[in-house]
């Protein structure tokens, strides 16, 4: 894999949940209890997600486990430098990142914003719940108000987010249904993976695959099956603990590693 990255004109990321949990982002086990116990004694989840799914009665309480949700996965860094160390190896490369994580771990490690494309959303923005426009809005300083001024698992009431133009609920700007916003950020970032493609076409390209799954792999995995098999000059690499596959029809030009994508980044470091 060292020799296929040193090699390569350019490296295009494809980066899903197993990266950010190699990174330390786990939403279960100790990580949730730790920042969870109170809303998991009250509420009966025993996850993040299953936390985020749950029927909460009234806004305040919704947006107490929401914020605290966002904060630990947004706006906390995560315990181990597994996409430092990826940063470290795209050093002096043409890259770019599309990945279905929502985290923003790659930005909060140095990687340059104009190379990412966060395909499903971002934690760090609310939408309008109509949508009444494809605009997006920051959240960072509201949700660190929910967080510090939540008691009893509820936020104040004056907290609750709203749409400044039409008043309705503001709402996570996750791609879950038709009304995900793909505001003008999420376009211009479409085109400059679509431009960092049609100039890489030809040459020798490193289509690296880190912790991508089978949720949704239109978006990445077989999008790089695809381009590795349509680019003679291309190499398909996957990490992916318990999860790496490879079609034969690409096999002779793959690199499949099947184990811990942060243990076998630090040995490529």
């Amino acid at each position: 894999m060292k020799q296929a990255i040193a090699d390569a004109d350019a490296v295009v990321i494809g980066a899903g949940a197993g990266l950010s949990v190699s990174a330390g982002f786990a939403y279960s086990g100790e990580r949730f209890r730790r920042h969870f116990s109170d809303f998991e004694e009250k509420y009966g989840f025993h996850d993040m997600y299953s936390g985020g799914f749950y029927p909460y009665s009234t806004p305040e309480e919704h947006w107490a486990y929401w914020s605290r949700y966002v904060y630990v996965n947004r706006y906390m860094d995560p315990p181990k430098p597994v996409y430092k160390m990826l940063r470290q190896l795209m050093e002096n490369k043409a890259y770019f990142v599309i990945t279905t994580n929502v985290d923003h771990c790659f930005q909060k490690s140095g990687f340059d914003k104009k190379r990412l494309f966060y395909t499903q959303g971002d934690y760090g923005l609310f939408q309008c719940s109509g949508p009444c426009r494809q605009e997006t809005f920051d959240n960072e300083n509201l949700i660190r108000r929910m967080v510090e001024h939540q008691r009893d698992m509820r936020i104040p009431s004056g907290l609750v987010p709203r749409c400044p133009y039409c008043g309705k609920p503001l709402v996570m700007n996750l791609r879950c249904d038709d009304k995900f916003v793909e505001d003008a950020g999420w376009h211009r970032a479409a085109r400059q993976y679509e431009n960092f493609l049609r100039a890489s076409a030809g040459g020798r390209i490193l289509f690296l695959e880190l912790g991508v799954g089978y949720n949704t792999p239109s978006i990445i995995k077989y999008p790089f099956w695809r381009m590795t098999a349509a680019e003679p000059k291309a190499v398909y690499g996957c990490i992916n603990l318990g999860g790496a596959a490879v079609p034969e029809a690409i096999k002779a030009r793959s690199i499949s590693i099947n184990s811990d994508i942060g243990s076998i980044l630090e040995a490529l470091v």
